[in-house]
């Protein structure tokens, strides 16, 4: 088949403004398994935001690419997030490759893989990513980095330079990093350089080898603690596991070992496909973290789903069902190290 004929069907994102998840949640509540944990999630999520909790939203694995990013968006906009921690995947290969006009398409999970390289086609299981595309993403990332001041950046910094590209540009409406830069809300990728990002700040440093942009994961790692220590009463929202998970998570220990007293974070729920048994971060239990001095179990909720069947559920219920809420704006912290 020609690449034209390939990339010919787009992922649609999903809009959970469209439809009320209520009626469907509220019944799988009354039944059993990971139906009735759904349903306990979107309690737990909607208890977070009554209770003024800053929400902090992990994402792992490969949501945009799945029609999650919409979602996202959307709960940035009406301010049912207040920070984000991401894999460099979600942020800068899907969500900030779309915002720049490019798109994923379905495909097929048992395809040619060999026909796939020669077209320059990636896939992420039944998806397809054209490769030039991602290139054009990559030199876009380097055109950033070339006209910053050299020096090192967080991820959260410099996720905000490229809101700001988008924004400037008239790009990415209904892009997260778009709406976070403009909501105020911190985007945080401590594997930054497993990315778009990294292949564009190595075409970059390569080009100025003498005076360039660095990632300090670091920075990362003490702005989101710093963002703990602001909110007090915090919850989490995860999304898979692995670093984004982790990273949220140890921000109390991080406080802790600063000299701060504070509270583990007070709700914590998670859809993962993960299993506890091999010792993983990603299946660890939210019992288990309490062990650790980082989750306080008592309203926590693990789903063991798909994300792409449970996510859009708990977020159309959460959507349709929270009340008005300040923006925090958390990313205002760091206002010195944020473009104007």
């Amino acid at each position: 088949m020609e690449k034209k004929a390939l990339l010919s069907t787009p992922v649609v994102p999903i809009d959970i403004k469209a439809f009320d998840a209520g009626p469907i949640l509220e019944a799988m509540g009354k039944t059993a398994f990971q139906a009735r944990n759904l349903y306990r999630a979107a309690e737990i999520y909607l208890r977070m935001l009554e209770d003024d909790a800053a929400v902090i939203l992990t994402l792992a694995g490969s949501l945009v690419s799945a029609g999650q990013g919409l979602i996202v968006h959307d709960l940035i906009r009406k301010g049912l997030v207040d920070a984000i921690v991401a894999t460099g995947a979600n942020i800068v290969d899907q969500d900030f490759f779309e915002a720049l006009g490019h798109r994923h398409y379905q495909g097929d999970p048992k395809a040619d893989d060999e026909t796939l390289r020669r077209l320059w086609i990636d896939r992420i299981y039944d998806t397809y990513i054209d490769e030039e595309e991602l290139r054009h993403t990559d030199y876009t990332i380097a055109e950033i980095a070339d006209a910053l001041e050299p020096r090192p950046y967080s991820s959260r910094e410099f996720i905000g330079h490229m809101g700001r590209y988008l924004a400037e540009r008239g790009l990415g409406e209904r892009s997260i990093v778009r709406a976070a830069y403009e909501e105020g809300v911190p985007i945080f990728v401590p594997a930054f350089s497993d990315s778009s990002a990294g292949f564009g700040l190595v075409y970059h440093q390569v080009k100025n080898p003498k005076a360039h942009v660095t990632i300090d994961s670091v920075a990362d790692f003490r702005e989101l603690t710093e963002i703990k220590l602001k909110a007090g009463t915090t919850g989490l929202v995860m999304l898979g596991g692995g670093v984004p998970k982790n990273f949220a998570q140890d921000i109390v220990v991080a406080a802790e070992v600063l000299g701060h007293r504070v509270e583990m974070h007070k709700y914590a729920i998670q859809i993962t496909v993960a299993d506890e048994r091999d010792g993983g971060l990603s299946g660890s239990t939210l019992s288990e973290a309490q062990s650790w001095g980082k989750v306080d179990a008592a309203l926590s909720q693990m789903v063991f789903a798909e994300a792409t069947l449970a996510f859009p559920l708990l977020a159309s219920y959460v959507w349709h069902r929270a009340g008005a809420r300040a923006k925090r704006r958390y990313a205002d912290l760091f206002a010195a190290r944020v473009p104007a």
